[in-house]
């Protein structure tokens, strides 16, 4: 049977492998009530509240078997609307907090990503692939009674995403163009998730008219109105004088004007999922998987302590089927070994009996290209954990994983040699290099450029094309 054909069959047995996933705190998606004194977040996909001046246990306040994202407190306090996957892929929901009364709003294929509530807790607005070609995101508003959705903004043609209504109504600011709103978890960017801010003037009059507020060059997202409707703080991965290395950050701009800046301080780490209270002076948000507090005025930044109280609706151990997330499958030269990448993470099993797959990377990026060497004994991978792709070699006979590059320019499609002494990869999409087959840097050779020569095809002097040639330092 060959390789090829073994791989496949194996899905079959994979079915029934898990992997085993340690329990960990992790906090995200964070909202402030409207009086500040309180914060719902997510954590192992329920939904729960904390005292926003930390020290304080964290209640549960919405649990189910399913998932449960982005809660947003009305204008008033006493609702409070989430997403959560439990009829579908994700469905907006109202929860009345005094009386526990649970409404869904939304009945849509697609995801629907809430974004934020109008002032007049009128509307909920939110952003959904279900209506548009190629999965790109129109933006949508709700009543809060039910109904059917509205389209806000629809171009065929753009992805417009996290929206939000100005305190008057009148404006709505959104995230435009790009694919962040799908991969809003990958850090740093490139010019397929650069996105840029945008306003909608007077759609409540007709078809509205539209404005640019920042340009390409970073990944913009989750804009948010000052109190006074006069501002946008955002999150930006852009690099000025303090920040030279893109780290994400809260920033501030005035619609109309260049005075763009940064607010927060950060030079690490991410900023994720913000949401800005309704008076304009504090911005909660994710940062290394706990919550974050900002003040908008100062630009000081304090992390929330959080310790929770109460049973999730999930068990402490998940165990997880890989066989309908598989991005990549490579099978051992010797038959014994099967890798694969699921979610950006590399794992490998028994080909032979299945089971538990254990983890070979652990990083917050993707991993992808995986190359076995022929003694099947060692594994090298692509990785963005640096932000530009780099190799990393991972030895199962002392379970340890070694970074084999670390220069300026990209490297990619690792190959060894069939005697495995040698590793082949390209980089800077230009290159070929090769290196000593255990990532021996000193022993590291170059590879020329390709180049080219002219032949003579089949005899026939008139038939002339170019053939590549490399040669070895």
């Amino acid at each position: 049977m060959s390789s090829y054909k073994f791989a496949l069959s194996f899905l079959t047995v994979l079915v029934f492998s898990a992997v085993t996933v340690a329990q960990q705190p992790y906090f995200t998606e964070p909202s402030l009530s409207p009086d500040r004194k309180e914060i719902a977040f997510v954590s192992g996909g329920d939904i729960w509240t904390v005292p926003a001046t930390g020290g304080g246990g964290a209640a549960l306040l919405v649990s189910h078997s399913a998932n449960e994202a982005r809660p947003l407190y009305s204008p008033d306090g006493r609702q409070l609307a989430f997403v959560s996957n439990r009829t579908g892929n994700g469905d907006i929901y109202l929860l009345t907090l005094a009386t526990g009364e649970l409404k869904r709003l939304t009945f849509d294929d697609g995801l629907d990503q809430l974004d934020g509530w109008s002032r007049d807790g009128r509307w909920l607005y939110f952003s959904s692939t279900s209506r548009d070609i190629g999965g790109l995101n129109d933006l949508f508003r709700v009543s809060v009674d039910g109904g059917t959705p509205m389209a806000v903004s629809s171009d065929r043609y753009t992805n417009e995403f996290y929206c939000a209504p100005s305190p008057d109504g009148k404006t709505l600011a959104f995230s435009a163009r790009g694919i962040a709103s799908g991969q809003w978890w990958r850090k740093g960017h490139s010019h397929i998730d650069e996105s840029e801010l945008w306003l909608l003037r007077s759609f409540e009059a007709g078809p509205g008219t539209y404005e640019r507020v920042t340009t390409l060059g970073a990944k913009e997202l989750w804009p948010m109105w000052s109190a006074d409707g006069r501002s946008l703080f955002y999150v930006s991965d852009r690099t000025d004088s303090g920040n030279k290395n893109g780290a994400q950050n809260v920033w501030t701009i005035t619609p109309g004007r260049s005075d763009a800046h940064r607010v927060s301080s950060f030079t690490d780490g991410r900023v994720l999922w913000p949401s800005i209270s309704y008076d304009g002076r504090e911005i909660v948000f994710e940062h290394n998987f706990a919550i974050w507090k900002l003040e908008t005025d100062s630009g000081k930044a304090t992390e929330v302590a959080i310790t929770r109280r109460g049973a999730s609706a999930g068990p402490g151990i998940e165990h997880v089927r890989l066989n309908d997330q598989i991005s990549e499958l490579q099978l051992s030269p010797d038959g014994k070994k099967i890798a694969f990448v699921v979610r950006g993470e590399v794992f490998a099993a028994s080909a032979a009996d299945g089971g538990d797959a254990a983890r070979v990377s652990n990083s917050i990026e993707e991993e992808y290209q995986l190359a076995w060497s022929p003694d099947s004994r060692r594994l090298v991978y692509v990785s963005d954990r640096d932000r530009i792709p780099h190799l990393f070699l991972y030895d199962f006979t002392n379970n340890s994983e070694t970074q084999l590059t670390r220069e300026a320019a990209d490297d990619s499609t690792p190959r060894f040699s069939p005697d495995g002494k040698s590793l082949a990869f390209i980089r800077g999409a230009k290159e070929l290099r090769l290196m000593d087959g255990r990532g021996h840097l000193p022993r590291r050779r170059a590879v020329r450029p390709w180049q080219g020569i002219r032949a003579v095809v089949g005899g026939d002097p008139a038939r002339v094309q170019r053939i590549r040639q490399i040669e070895v330092q």
